[in-house]
This record gives structure tokens, C-alpha cells and sequence, in this order.
């Protein structure tokens, strides 16, 4: 019996990709995650979340990675294309270039209803997957994947526990490589990071720069409206 887990990293930057990743392993291999010390990547340490990606490559029959970039997420919300939708169908297209058939496949839900995240991956995969929680018709013979959506599934799952480290640590790195492409060091790229808001501050005319920065964010609306401010 294969499982899946799906998780993301970056949904609140305001620098770089949004990350999304899903593992299916053998269910039984479920207990060698647990036992290694997989759990949530909010909290592990860095260091302890780049020791852990052997040990899930290791176990896993499959880890796939895809990243959403800024210029990919503005366009989206200029058409008015949620960050939930927009991440559902990634996710549904990742889910899709699966070779194994997994059973049940869990994912981190954004959505405030669980199930509603579920239902977008479901519309957009080509292949055979019910909703848990939700009526559907089966056709007699044919194999399903069922999934499973939920809140902090991340803490709940040990496989989603494994996907939300293979993202993090995707992101890490590709925050880390754009740094060093653009000759800026970008901190962590979220909003809550001083480095970053200064950062942001100081390069807004660098095009390079701009084109990875999430124009629709608060954050971004604000140190705008300082920059204004500034001249009166």
C-alpha cells in the first residue's frame, strides 16, 4: 500500500517561490519516518532539516518538488486567481506525474474549510481520486485515491511531515541561490524578517530584483506607501 503527503514552504514569503513537495512511501515505511525524527520543519532546525532529506529519500518511493515563482503568483492574483487555487492546481499536476498509484494521499490544507482544498486538487488531477468527507460516485472496479485534506496535517502525518521538510528545504535553497545570483543577501524572505523588509526597501527599482518579489502582499502596499509618504 503506497501513501502520499503533500506540504508547501513559502506560502507567506513575500521573496522567492512558493515551494510545494509530495512523498508517497510504503505505508508500512510510515514508522522509519516517525523513528528518525521527521516531524512538522517549522520545528527542526535548519541544520536538522537538511540531515533529515537522506534518510527521507531513503525511505521514500518518490519525492517530487515544483516550484511556484513570484512572476507566476502576480499574474495569478491580477486575474483574480486565489494563492489556494492557484496552489491546488500545482499540486494537482505534481500529484499527477506520481508513477505510484497511491491509496490515500494527505495535504496540508490553506483553505479555513479543510475539505474545500481537497475538492480544488481533486478538479484539477486527470486521475481517479475521491474527497474524504465528501460524496462521490465510484465506478466498480476502478482505483481511487483518496484525499484526505486537513489542517496541520503537517503535524499529524508523518509522510506530510516529510514533504514540508523536502519543501523547506527547497526553498531555503533556492533563496539561497537567488541571493547569490543578484549580489544581495535576502534573509529569509518573509515579512517578519527585518533583513528582508529592508531588502525590499532598498531595491524596489532593480527590475531583476522586483520580478521576485510578490507585488500583491501588504507588505509590499506598505513600504510603498512609506516611500510616498516620504517625500512630504
Amino acid at each position: 500500500m503506497i501513501i502520499c503527503g503533500g506540504d508547501e514552504a513559502g506560502r507567506g514569503a513575500v521573496i522567492g517561490p512558493l515551494v510545494i513537495a509530495l512523498v508517497a512511501i510504503k505505508k508500512d515505511g510510515e514508522k522509519k519516518l516517525a523513528d528518525v525524527g521527521v516531524r512538522d520543519s517549522k520545528l527542526l532546525t535548519r541544520k536538522r532539516r537538511e540531515e533529515l532529506i537522506d534518510e527521507i529519500n531513503d525511505a521514500a518511493s518518490e519525492v517530487l518538488v515544483d516550484m511556484i515563482y513570484p512572476e507566476e503568483i502576480n499574474r495569478a492574483m491580477e486575474s483574480k486567481i486565489s494563492l489556494n487555487e492557484l496552489e491546488a492546481v500545482r499540486f494537482a499536476r505534481l500529484f499527477d506525474r506520481l508513477e505510484n498509484h497511491p491509496s490515500i494521499i494527505y495535504l496540508d490544507s490553506p483553505d479555513v474549510i479543510a475539505q474545500k482544498f481537497g475538492a480544488r486538487v481533486n478538479i484539477y488531477s486527470t486521475k481517479p481520486t475521491i474527497v474524504a468527507g465528501m460524496k462521490a460516485e465510484r465506478v466498480k472496479g476502478e482505483k481511487y485515491t483518496k484525499i484526505v485534506a486537513e489542517h496541520k496535517a503537517d503535524a499529524r502525518y508523518p509522510v506530510v511531515s516529510a514533504a514540508s521538510i523536502i519543501a523547506k528545504v527547497a526553498r531555503d535553497n533556492a533563496i539561497k541561490e537567488l541571493g547569490s545570483s543578484l549580489g544581495i543577501e535576502l534573509g529569509s524572505g518573509y515579512p517578519s524578517d527585518q533583513k528582508t523588509v529592508d531588502v525590499v526597501k532598498n531595491n524596489l527599482k532593480n527590475p531583476e530584483f522586483r520580478k521576485n518579489v510578490r507585488e500583491y502582499w501588504v507588505t509590499i502596499d506598505g513600504i510603498k506607501q512609506a516611500k510616498i509618504d516620504s517625500y512630504f
